[in-house]
């Protein structure tokens, strides 16, 4: 909004000619994300605790999470306002792609509100129905899918990190693919949601690398010499990460432990789901495996410990999933859990920048 306001005005003031830079408007909309939380945080703290609006533990899960029992949750919606407002103020309004990321954040946010409402409603750890859950998370990565297949110049080449020149090509099984990348990348960011500010640190990792690939991925020149796949108009979801980066910085400053505030469903669906949708619109999806592996490792946990239950007739691989339980049960700290995880994803997301000459 704010580039179409201002911009224009700079043959009068050639100040008003910063609107024109990504850069300057990926950090101020990071800015402006963080600030909003910063500042309705306590409201909204406040107003979940006078509407009784609290997290529900689950039974089975460590004794020490009993003590997180009715602390305020639903403060994904903090972040998604945050991401929303700030996007619309530095962002592109003409450009389609910040529009489709916008739908598909919200759109998930409200599975996740649904989801988080049943809970709390009924008083038990269990929301929506798997099946529920995952056909509503489909509906809607099925328009990204559809959009950007039929989206002019549409490539279905996959980009390969470290083999440049591997790209099998889709086709139209690539409608299918982004599906699955879209709803496993947000069930992957909902899995890790379950320590004080462990969902929040990897996000912020990832959307900061993103952040930088939306950029490169928008700017012809620097694709080419990076050898990066080229997507016109990508480069203003830069903008979009950097107002995810800002909102959940300021999302941890109430999430840090002890949490004075929970993100719930609808904050780590609509995290996941704007990061598995960025991740297609720039064509670096499996990029995605690598920035965001914490969220791939507490899934995969999930996922091992089932089939191996199911297998061996009640037998465990780990002492509890996901992951992150793992450790605790083995007597971690959940600080020290939540610290070294934040760590591995620090070194996974340079790892994922380092793709960018290593190809």
């Amino acid at each position: 909004m704010l580039y179409h306001l201002l911009y224009p005005l700079n043959a009068s003031f050639i100040g008003f000619n910063v609107f024109r830079y990504i850069t300057f408007r990926s950090i101020s909309g990071a800015i402006t994300a963080f600030l909003i939380v910063i500042l309705l945080g306590p409201l909204f703290i406040r107003t979940m605790r006078r509407l009784q609006i609290g997290q529900v533990v689950r039974d089975d899960g460590p004794q020490t999470h009993l003590a997180k029992q009715g602390v305020p949750t639903m403060g994904g919606l903090l972040i998604l306002s945050a991401i929303t407002v700030s996007s619309l103020l530095w962002a592109r309004l003409d450009n389609a792609f910040v529009w489709l990321t916008l739908f598909i954040t919200v759109f998930f946010g409200m599975v996740g509100a649904l989801d988080d409402y049943r809970k709390i409603s009924r008083k038990t750890s269990a929301g929506l129905s798997g099946r529920a859950k995952l056909f509503l998370q489909f509906l809607g990565a099925l328009v990204v899918g559809l959009f950007v297949y039929f989206y002019p110049h549409f490539d279905g080449h996959l980009s390969v990190p470290f083999l440049k020149h591997i790209q099998p090509d889709l086709g139209w099984f690539y409608v299918v693919f982004a599906m699955v990348v879209i709803v496993g990348s947000s069930n992957a960011v909902n899995l890790t949601d379950g320590l004080d500010g462990l969902a929040t640190g990897p996000t912020i990792v990832s959307a900061a690398v993103y952040l930088i690939f939306a950029y490169i991925a928008g700017n012809i020149v620097i694709a080419e010499y990076l050898q990066v796949s080229y997507v016109a108009g990508s480069g203003e979801l830069a903008v979009f990460c950097g107002a995810m980066v800002g909102g959940c910085l300021g999302f941890l400053w109430f999430n840090a432990y002890p949490a004075q505030v929970f993100m719930g469903d609808v904050g780590s669906l609509s995290l996941g789901g704007a990061l598995g949708t960025v991740a297609i619109i720039i064509k670096q999806e499996i990029l995605l495996a690598i920035v965001g592996g914490i969220f791939v490792m507490e899934a995969l946990s999930v996922i091992m410990q089932v089939g191996y239950f199911k297998m061996t007739k009640g037998k465990r691989i780990f002492l509890m999933a996901p992951f992150h339980h793992h450790f605790e049960k083995k007597g971690w700290h959940e600080t020290k859990v939540v610290v070294r995880f934040w760590i591995v994803s620090i070194i996974l997301g340079f790892l994922a920048l380092a793709t960018l000459k290593l190809r």
